[in-house]
């Protein structure tokens, strides 16, 4: 379950950042999260809940924001939504190997300190 690293990780930026800010308290935590990440964010959430009680970051209210994938194909120029996360093919010319443009990202977006 990697989601547990990734939320240790994550929470150690938070605080860092809120020590650095000189807050007391963290009141929300935001990370966007893509489709193709591999995160699955209910694993996410459930290893958060598991370590927030026991950090200054305790009442924190988790916001998970999910990026769709998509992908422009190099042959028509045209966007898309993969219909899988290993092969690209472009609905409008068939094409393999389109550019995936969203929908790996695993990024924190914001924290709100008190």
């Amino acid at each position: 379950m990697h989601e547990l690293a990734i939320a240790q990780s994550a929470l150690q930026q938070v605080l860092r950042e809120a020590e650095r800010a000189g807050a007391g308290q963290v009141s929300r935590i935001v990370l966007r999260v893509g489709a193709l990440s591999g995160v699955e964010t209910d694993a996410l959430r459930f290893a958060f809940d598991a370590l927030l009680p026991a950090s200054p970051a305790a009442r924190a209210q988790l916001e998970i924001e999910l990026v769709p994938a998509l992908a422009r194909c190099r042959d028509c120029g045209h966007d898309f939504a993969p219909a899988s996360d290993t092969l690209f093919e472009c609905p409008r010319c068939r094409a393999f190997g389109a550019e995936l443009r969203s929908g790996r990202e695993l990024y924190l977006v914001c924290i709100d300190c008190a």
